[in-house]
């Protein structure tokens, strides 16, 4: 009786590793009839991926594209950096064109603060700006959020005259 227990045992493992061998053998050949569409990886309005080439590395493929532009006016981020200077910044990312900050209360004030920028063209425009500004009891008036983006495109401005781009 244990013997057959035994031979039935090792009959059941043979029979697993030989359907796993043959279920991951068969998965090679799915792929390679597979086909891949390009522009099934584009979204409207956005970044558009590419795929990933073979033979590259893991590394590779989040090193980047050296070759990308860097899509953000340079007189808004630095205005903007400079408007909010009261603000600390938690995270500043150039090729998005997003600024966060912490709170923080403006010289001379009493509420703390706290704002996202976002840059999204690289023309010095009001359309290209994007200021949310927050308190710890929630959302600012539009006055003073409009004030905010109105400082912010007037020191973009002067940092324009001031480089003799204009």
């Amino acid at each position: 009786m244990l013997g057959r227990r035994m031979i039935l045992s090792r009959l059941y493992r043979l029979v697993s590793v030989f359907l796993v061998v043959a279920l991951v053998a068969s998965c090679s050949s799915w792929r390679e009839n597979a086909t891949f569409d390009p522009a099934s990886t584009k979204v409207k309005g956005g970044r558009e991926s590419s795929p990933v080439q073979s033979g590259t590395s893991i590394f590779e493929a989040f090193q980047g594209d050296p070759t990308a532009d860097v899509k953000v006016n340079r007189f808004l981020w630095t205005a903007s950096l400079e408007v909010l200077s009261f603000l600390p910044v938690q995270n500043a990312d150039p090729f998005t064109g997003v600024i966060t900050t912490g709170y923080g209360t403006p010289p001379g004030g009493g509420t703390s603060y706290r704002a996202t920028v976002l840059i999204s063209d690289p023309a010095l425009d009001a359309r290209s700006l994007n200021v949310a500004l927050q308190t710890k009891r929630g959302p600012v008036t539009a006055a003073t959020q409009r004030a905010v983006e109105d400082a912010i495109l007037a020191r973009a401005r002067q940092l324009r005259i001031q480089a003799g781009k204009f």
